[in-house]
């Protein structure tokens, strides 16, 4: 079960306390693929080693899921997290800002205690 609204509020999925992705985000996402010109891909999203703070999130398209995966849907987005991944993503929202000055996909994680000045790198 999905839910779609036009604010800023997150679209959830069924595990909506795992992860969230906002109308905003979804709605740029959605732009990509077209621009991909594959309906089939899956998003996918991760952390990785490195970065300031120690740990950088990942984003980026995928055309297979593995076994380790979990699977979301936000407003017909399948999304793909790895569950160790989920580990250290596990509450975060997903969100997009457009504009001139700084805008881009951002990520809202409850979990870092600790990130750099460009957002991308955190520490748990």
């Amino acid at each position: 079960m999905t839910t779609t609204n036009t604010d800023k509020q997150p679209a959830t999925s069924q595990s909506d306390t795992l992860l969230a992705i906002t109308p905003p985000a979804v709605k740029e996402i959605k732009r990509l693929i077209a621009e991909e010109g594959d309906n089939a891909l899956y998003l996918r999203l991760g952390v990785e080693a490195g970065g300031c703070s120690g740990l950088s999130y990942a984003m980026g398209f995928d055309t297979k899921k593995t076994d380790t995966d979990r699977v979301f849907e936000f407003d017909g987005v399948q999304t793909l997290v790895d569950a160790k991944a989920l580990l250290y993503m596990a509450g975060t929202t997903l969100d997009y800002s457009g504009g001139m000055m700084g805008g881009g996909f951002k990520f809202i994680n409850p979990k870092a205690q600790r990130s750099c000045g460009c957002g991308s790198s955190f520490s748990v």
